[in-house]
């Protein structure tokens, strides 16, 4: 039968791999947990300051219109008592073109349209009739208002602020307007136009048809933008924050805020990759600071793993080894400093001693006749080997009782054993406690006495021959045995012919008559002999 093949993963290997998994996983969690708390509170921070910057900026947008308005409704006023004297006009249109950098045009038209004055000189000739979209929307609306972005006539993005210029009498004059350059420097592009950032953060403005009018990438300016959720809240009024994928593709953290009086957006934004990367770099850096911890644990962990399974690995070691002859004494070495191991530790042992137990008990059964308890030939031959090693001369006294094959037949086989138990017990009260006492057949017997000379062995002999024949026997009565003599090494230095001589002095006494003893002849034995029975 094959045996079952051992697992080759061993106890220190398995707390070790489970130390390891439970920290890798504990660590995991933690490094997890933190990085998403501190990402989420960088998403949410990043979110609310785009939102404060872009209500910020939408708010300074209002301001600088509502003032730019200011300023045109006064030179409105002022001029509409001198309408229409070209030198107050041009007085006023220069004065208001430097008084701040809020325009980069000053134009002021009559009813008609026709350019009256201008500062600084733009091209346009006096009399000229105007036919841009911010001029005719100003014409047509006779209100202040600001225009939608249009491309002027020098193919610049602008915006016209314009304001009605209006007689004591209620009678339209024409208009006075501050043109203002998307692309050229004036406060409004400081404004939403000028940002310094490293961190990867910009804005942009756009208009009611999502047309972008501030952005840093010039290329971009007039360009209408595509689907995005942030352009559509801010241009429905709306005011907020929103990671969103923008028209390009790119992951976005956006803060917007709505310039109701241009009807214009105002978003700031920044990529999420660019907020999330300092605090990868600080997860890197926190890893590459805890992998020497990570590594001294993992070795404390080694340490003591092995210092736990020690006597658990030794225990099973010795398990394999527990028919060894110091088996016991090899557990009993062992340390075994915590309760479990202390308590496989005495199992074994227990069970140790009760393996040996079973073990001498079946060596003695293979050794013992079970009918009498005295040694069967195989506990002879050890008995002779055991003497032959240690060189002690021994007596043999090889006996057999008369007339059993009678007995058996007359009162049976189990009268036969009984006899045979009462031949055992008798042999056994008149021998030594070294003597080695064997059922070598049926009714055949061998006596082993060591260091006994051959007159001490002839006394044994005969003090058993008379103690049988003395004994009553129950249904059998008295019984007699015969018995044969012989010394290893005196008479023969071959132990097996010593057996022969004795077994042939016992035929030699049953054919003298029987109840007797009889010593074996010297010189019976000869080297041809010994030959021939080899």
């Amino acid at each position: 039968m094959q045996t079952a093949r051992l697992p080759r993963l061993d106890l220190r290997r398995l707390i070790i791999l489970l130390a390891m998994l439970s920290g890798l996983i504990t660590l995991g969690i933690g490094f997890y947990a933190s990085y998403k708390v501190q990402r989420d509170s960088l998403i949410g921070s990043t979110l609310a300051a785009n939102r404060a910057y872009a209500a910020k900026l939408a708010d300074g947008t209002e301001l600088f219109f509502h003032s730019a308005q200011q300023q045109l409704a006064v030179s409105a006023e002022n001029i509409a008592a001198q309408f229409p004297d070209n030198g107050v006009l041009n007085e006023e249109a220069r004065r208001l073109r430097q008084q701040t950098d809020s325009f980069n045009a000053v134009v002021v038209t009559s009813a008609q349209g026709e350019v009256l004055a201008t500062a600084p000189n733009t091209g346009l000739l006096v009399g000229q009739k105007l036919n841009s979209p911010g001029a005719l929307r100003a014409l047509a609306k006779r209100e202040p208002l600001i225009s939608s972005p249009y491309t002027s006539a020098l193919g610049t993005l602008v915006i016209l602020i314009s304001h009605p210029i209006v007689a004591r009498d209620g009678t339209y004059l024409g208009y006075i307007g501050g043109v203002i350059s998307l692309r050229e420097r004036n406060i409004l592009h400081s404004m939403l136009g000028e940002h310094f950032y490293q961190d990867g953060s910009y804005l942009y403005a756009v208009d009611q048809s999502r047309r972008l009018l501030y952005h840093p990438q010039p290329k971009r300016l007039g360009t209408v933008v595509g689907e995005n959720e942030v352009i559509d809240r801010v241009l429905q009024g709306e005011s907020g924050s929103l990671r969103v994928i923008n028209s390009q593709g790119v992951d976005m953290l956006a803060g917007y805020a709505a310039s109701p009086a241009a009807g214009w957006g105002i978003v700031a934004q920044r990529p999420t990759a660019d907020t999330l990367q300092p605090l990868d770099d600080l997860m890197l850096k926190v890893i590459r600071e805890t992998a020497p911890l990570a590594l001294l644990t993992l070795l404390c962990i080694w340490g003591l793993a092995t210092l736990i399974t020690r006597p658990l690995s030794q225990l099973a070691q010795r398990a394999s080894e527990m028919d060894a002859p110091n088996s016991a004494e090899r557990i009993q070495r062992i340390r075994s400093w915590y309760f479990e191991a202390a308590q496989l530790k005495r199992a074994m042992q227990l069970g140790i001693s009760l393996l040996h137990q079973r073990i001498g008990k079946l060596n003695l059964d293979a050794q013992t006749d079970p009918l009498t308890g005295l040694h069967n030939r195989r506990g002879l031959t050890l008995a002779l080997e055991m003497l032959a090693s240690e060189g002690r001369s021994f007596a043999v006294i090889a006996l057999d009782i008369d007339h059993f094959k009678r007995i058996n037949d007359t009162h049976g086989h189990d009268v036969g054993d009984t006899v045979i138990r009462q031949m055992a017990g008798l042999m056994t009260t008149c021998s030594r406690d070294a003597d080695v006492l064997c059922r070598s057949g049926g009714e055949e017997f061998l006596m082993l006495l060591p260091n006994t000379t051959l007159d001490s062995a002839l006394l044994v002999a005969e003090r058993l021959r008379t103690s049988v024949e003395l004994e009553q026997i129950p249904v059998v009565g008295n019984i007699t045995v015969s018995l044969g003599i012989a010394v290893w090494p005196m008479h023969a230095s071959d132990i097996e012919r010593v057996l022969k001589l004795a077994d042939a002095a016992l035929y030699r006494a049953k054919q003298n008559g029987r109840n007797r003893s009889e010593i074996a002849e010297p010189d019976q034995y000869s080297p041809e002999d010994s030959k021939a029975d080899a």
